[in-house]
């Protein structure tokens, strides 16, 4: 009697153990799966981002014009000096002039417009002043022609009119030739520079 007692509860001993082994051993796995994720998504960290399409980012056009984009119409103004010989003898002039031109490099005609200038004598006193109508085309550098009236001034006679004839380059500087006469005074040649800065641009 006594060895089926101890025969059962061995038996019941042994299934006991059996069961909590396995509850155990799931147990084990379940913590070992837990500790196994949190180590690979600590807390905070970031995910990946998702892939990058295809097509890149683009940028619109820029609504600034190209610093080489030169054409519009500009306001110059600058001092303006020259030797000139007249009645024979040499003298200087120095003055300014304003100039309205329009630009367009790309056109066969690539500058009109006109210059209103004044100058004074420094040896013969008075001065003259001056308005040329100025026409440029683009040969490496833009050079061109100017033609125009001319009012001679005095300070011991009474305006006197004349016409002028020349060429110019531009250079940065603005150096340029001119022939012209004027009444009573006659023929006269000059040869000078003018430094044009340009005040106004409109596209």
């Amino acid at each position: 009697m006594r060895a089926k007692s101890v025969g059962r509860r061995t038996l019941f001993h042994l299934r006991s153990r059996g069961v909590r082994s396995q509850v155990g051993l799931a147990g084990m796995s379940a913590c070992f799966l837990a500790v196994t994720n949190a180590s690979a998504n600590p807390a905070g960290a970031v995910p990946d981002p998702p892939p990058r399409e295809l097509d890149p980012p683009r940028v619109g056009p820029s609504g600034f014009t190209p610093s080489w984009d030169l054409d519009g119409l500009y306001l110059w103004i600058g001092p303006a000096g020259a030797a000139s010989r007249v009645e024979a003898t040499w003298d200087s002039t120095i003055g300014a002039d304003l100039a309205l031109v329009r630009v367009r490099e790309g056109d066969r005609l690539g500058l009109v417009g006109l210059t209103l200038g004044a100058s004074r004598w420094t040896e013969r006193g008075g001065g003259r002043v001056w308005l040329d109508g100025l026409l440029g085309t683009r040969l490496g550098r833009m050079v061109g022609v100017s033609a125009g009236p001319i009012l001679e001034l005095s300070e011991l006679s009474h305006p006197r009119l004349g016409a002028s004839i020349g060429v110019w380059g531009f250079v940065g500087l603005t150096p340029f030739v001119r022939l012209g006469a004027v009444h009573e005074l006659g023929g006269f040649a000059e040869v000078g520079v003018h430094i044009a800065l340009p005040v106004l641009r409109h596209r």
